[in-house]
């Protein structure tokens, strides 16, 4: 049955973040399966014309203006500044606050929907939702709150949010219908009392979409990649790569690491004489086509279980063995494995069907009927 959905995202279409990818994958399988999408979220080079391709409504969200204080100087006056950005941002969520401004704008006037669904990081996408939302003015008969980390439940950051977020997060919890988390351990992550809206429905992707490698893999030197974030005692690379370079020099091995976050690396390169690169950043299509013509691929786990990797359906697209590694519990005999292509302790991703758009979408539809 056909369905009139707005969906509210920061990131869209060409953003390459899981994010921009949860938003733009939804908004094209919607439409592909015949209902009606609009789209609020930022205007970005592109965005218009991708929407328009694909029979997206587009409607703009307006750009943050509020100013972030510049990092400057250095030694004590550098410190000073990196902690007045990271705990403006900690504290006040600033400035990303402005979110809720700019959707109460964006808002205005939009009725009559089946559903609206926000797409949280950040999560003052869906607190700029709930200000708007009431009884008299519902903007759409079901409210679907998509979280892909926990905020308040988060496990990987350096600093927990401040107490006084546990109620903003209650508010808006309670006004949302559901919530939409990717994997059954994020429900962890949330509030009890909220348990019973939350609905488990994984990050999705079009697999034929996808354009992999075909030829066949040399054996002459191990070559396999990471693609993602690093984070200091959680996601750290440090004791994997200090392990690599510690491997006698006959050992033929390439480790490409595609990631936003290279000063985690960076002390390791040198001294691997070419046998762990930073590469550039690329289209997530390219970042694929160019993993796939690698012999397997490295996970980096999180703390904890309420966050999983959104990295990991990829590594299931691309159909590559997948190295997992624990920061602090480091298995040398399982790296060897791997670079002597022995893949018995892969990384097993269950039910991979999961993980299709037009299954995640079908999902998402059921909801709307409430």
């Amino acid at each position: 049955m056909h369905k009139k959905i707005l969906l509210v995202s920061n990131g869209f279409y060409p953003e390459n973040s899981p994010r921009s990818f949860r938003a733009t994958e939804l908004a094209k399988e919607l439409v592909r399966q015949g209902h009606s999408v609009k789209v609020i979220t930022h205007p970005r080079e592109g965005v218009e014309t991708f929407c328009k391709e694909n029979g997206i409504q587009f409607k703009s969200l307006g750009t943050l203006t509020w100013p972030v204080p510049k990092v400057k100087g250095s030694g004590l006056i550098l410190l000073f500044w990196r902690i007045v950005v990271r705990f403006s941002g900690l504290m006040f969520e600033y400035p990303r606050l402005q979110l809720i401004f700019l959707i109460k704008k964006a808002l205005k006037g939009e009725k009559g929907y089946d559903t609206v669904i926000s797409v949280a990081f950040p999560y003052p996408i869906h607190w700029g939702v709930a200000s708007v939302r009431s009884k008299k003015n519902p903007i759409a008969t079901v409210w679907i709150a998509d979280c892909g980390d926990p905020y308040m439940g988060q496990e990987n950051d350096t600093f927990k949010p401040p107490f006084y977020f546990g109620w903003v997060e209650k508010w808006f919890c309670r006004k949302a219908d559901y919530l939409t988390v990717p994997t059954p351990n994020s429900i962890t992550g949330y509030y009890p009392e909220f348990h019973n809206k939350i609905k488990v429905i994984s990050q999705g992707f079009r697999f034929e979409d996808v354009p992999l490698f075909e030829g066949d893999l040399s054996t002459d030197k191990v070559v396999f990649g990471y693609a993602g974030m690093f984070i200091p005692g959680r996601r750290d690379p440090s004791e994997f790569l200090q392990y690599l370079n510690s491997l006698d020099e006959s050992l033929a091995f390439e480790f490409h690491i595609y990631t936003t976050t290279p000063q985690f690396a960076f002390p390791f390169v040198a001294e691997s004489k070419g046998r762990i690169q930073l590469k550039d950043i690329v289209p997530r299509e390219k970042l694929l086509y160019a993993l796939s013509k690698m012999h397997f691929v490295v996970n980096f786990e999180n703390v904890g279980f309420a966050q999983t990797p959104s990295k990991l359906i990829d590594y299931v697209i691309i159909k590559k063995p997948i190295l997992s590694i624990k920061f602090g519990d480091l298995k040398e005999n399982k790296v060897l494995e791997f670079l002597k292509l022995n893949f018995t302790n892969a990384l097993f991703i269950d039910n991979q069907d999961q993980y299709r758009i037009e299954n995640v979408v079908n999902k998402f539809i059921a909801l709307t009927k409430k």
